[in-house]
């Protein structure tokens, strides 16, 4: 059975101007959008397909190294208020073409070719894998302002470039947009997660950021309530602003349901998870996340920092300095990778490892706090003496926060357990996120052994939350046991027998339904639950049977291969020398040969 998973690479620009480049990635993006909409197809998210762009290398290469079977390409040309789009479907193994298109249309009908597009796609990608239900529409219109779509995806273009300047600069288009469209949601997303951005990361102070991410975020879903990434941003708010555990669980939870593939909330899931103590859960999150995003930096750190969390020491160190290999700025795998030092005993190397790093990137506090936690360790006690003190100094300053999580650490480390339960308890006042962070590090082993620990975990980490998730239970449908289903199995055959259908080479399952009067999503279920065979297989064999049938009649002697397989229904080649292989186990000569 072919696996159903497709990777979208990014469309070609083919226009002139380079400048153009926004519109084909925009174009791309929505394609894997609509199709990540397609319940039970796998689509491999932006980040790990545009790893591919502008780079020449073999689609079966590219298919291994994203663990999908298809590959869709395409390119993009604009020219005026004119565009053609052209997009091809590659079966990886075989690596032959099973599908193309071109499309000319105007600028002005560029969600509406976007839809015409996607549901074509997820209709040959259905007769090609088997059934999964699609829905009317896959694109909806964004607004009726073609100047604040444009602006839109000059922005989405310019914040993928992730850093600072081109965030900012993204910004601005985003405005630009907002103000054509105020209520372009799309754009107030884009707008509030480059905020978060940049607060995350200090390049604006931390509750201006998180400030406006929170009332655009809010006003988006206002608008329209069926905004996953706009349900991953109030996650993390809930999480890093408000230290509620329950409620950044439930977002996350809410957003899964909208869309099962959405990576960020799968990582984010993930993260929950672990540090709530769900192993399996965890993994079930991040394994999802690895299979529609295997590529990206950001999932492999999260696997990283899982690993760590459940003291698989080696797989993590491997994968944190696989990061560090792509990305050595990395300030995330750094904070991670000095706790590993500590928990597999390099106390020396934890002691000067934030010496080694640039200055832009080293949070003092950390650094403070790691040295402190090696010296308890270490049991060097003047060392513990003088970096302890400046942890203290720091944690009580405005901004003493990240130091303040590491006195949580190092009491633990020294056996303060008073003191620890004391820290805790004002952290959960204080509403501080940190408590959530630190509460289940590895580096708090020993204090993992007082009663009072699991407590505060359930506080923490209420257990009911992991019961009866809803999000996490796969319904699949069947066919219903009817009399009904039997009579339209029967006249189906019946159909196909008598009026040769197959023998149309651009016969499709839309097509061949409409003959049945029965939707498209009946007669691929009904093919697929009812006769076992996805629509391609069988139209195909029956098309084999016929190729066979004219293969046998004396007055065809003088007909090609070829020419019996057109007469047969086939359009192509290379399709025709691999269903006729995979269904006899010979090559189309071998069989004639035999006759």
């Amino acid at each position: 059975m072919i696996e159903k998973n497709i990777a979208v690479l990014p469309f070609v620009n083919m226009s002139s101007s380079v400048d153009n480049e926004y519109f084909s990635d925009g174009i791309t993006e929505e394609i894997i959008n609509a199709l990540a909409k397609l319940g039970g197809l796998k689509v491999t998210s932006r980040t790990s397909s545009f790893y591919f762009k502008g780079k020449n290398i073999p689609v079966r290469e590219i298919a291994q190294q994203l663990n999908v079977s298809t590959i869709l390409e395409g390119s993009v040309r604009l020219s005026g208020k004119s565009m053609r789009i052209t997009a091809q479907l590659i079966q990886a193994k075989e690596d032959f073409h099973f599908w193309s298109e071109t499309w000319d249309r105007k600028y002005d009908d560029v969600f509406e070719v976007q839809d015409e597009i996607s549901l074509l796609i997820a209709e040959k990608l259905r007769e090609h894998f088997g059934h999964f239900e699609i829905q009317e529409h896959l694109v909806s219109k964004q607004t009726s302002s073609l100047d604040a779509y444009t602006l839109f995806l000059k922005g989405r273009y310019s914040f993928n470039k992730w850093n600072p300047d081109d965030v900012k600069k993204a910004m601005g288009f985003y405005q630009q947009a907002l103000e054509i469209d105020p209520n372009h949601t799309n754009s107030m997303v884009g707008l509030a997660d480059a905020y978060s951005f940049l607060a995350t990361c200090g390049f604006i102070p931390f509750e201006e950021g998180w400030g406006k991410c929170s009332e655009l975020t809010n006003k988006a879903l206002g608008i329209n309530s069926q905004l996953p990434s706009a349900y991953y941003q109030l996650a993390n708010l809930e999480f890093f602003t408000a230290c509620d555990f329950s409620k950044s669980f439930w977002l996350t939870q809410k957003g899964l349901a909208i869309d099962p593939n959405h990576v960020e909330l799968q990582q984010f899931m993930a993260f929950l998870c672990i540090l709530a103590g769900e192993k399996e859960k965890a993994y079930e999150h991040l394994n999802v996340a690895l299979s529609v995003d295997p590529l990206s930096q950001e999932t492999q750190f999260y696997s990283a920092y899982l690993d760590y969390m459940i003291e698989d020491f080696s797989a993590s160190l491997t994968k944190l300095d696989a990061c560090l290999k792509v990305n050595p700025m990395n300030i995330p795998v750094h904070s991670v990778k000095a706790l590993w030092l500590l928990m597999t005993g390099h106390y020396d190397e934890a002691i000067g490892y934030y010496d080694s790093l640039p200055s832009e990137i080293v949070v003092a506090a950390e650094r403070v706090g790691t040295i402190a936690l090696a010296a308890a360790f270490k049991n060097d006690k003047k060392l513990l003496a003088e970096y302890s003190t400046r942890l203290q100094e720091q944690a009580a300053t405005p901004d003493g926060f990240t130091a303040d999580s590491y006195l949580f650490l190092l009491f633990a480390v020294t056996g303060q357990n008073e003191e620890a339960f004391a820290w805790v308890d004002r952290a959960i006042a204080k509403r501080s996120p940190l408590v959530l962070l630190r509460f289940s590090d590895p580096v708090v082993f020993a204090l993992k052994e007082d009663k009072r620990y699991h407590g505060f975990h359930k506080q923490l980490f209420p257990e009911e939350l992991f019961f009866d998730n809803e999000n996490e239970i796969q319904k699949k449908k069947v066919l219903p046991d009817s009399k009904a289903t039997q009579e339209q199995k029967e006249k189906l055959l019946k159909y196909v027998e008598t009026e040769q259908p197959y023998l149309d080479p651009e016969l499709s399952l839309r097509s061949l339904a409409g003959e049945l009067d029965i939707s498209p999503n009946q007669l691929s279920l009904l093919l697929n639950e009812g006769i076992g065979k996805n629509f391609n297989e069988f139209i195909n064999h029956h098309r084999i049977l016929e190729f066979k049938r004219l293969a046998k009649e004396p007055s065809n002697a003088n007909l090609t291969v070829m020419g019996l397989a057109y007469d047969s229904g086939f359009n192509s080649k290379t399709v025709f020398n691999t269903y006729f292989k995979k269904e006899t186990g010979l090559t189309p000569k071998q069989y004639i040969n035999s006759l």
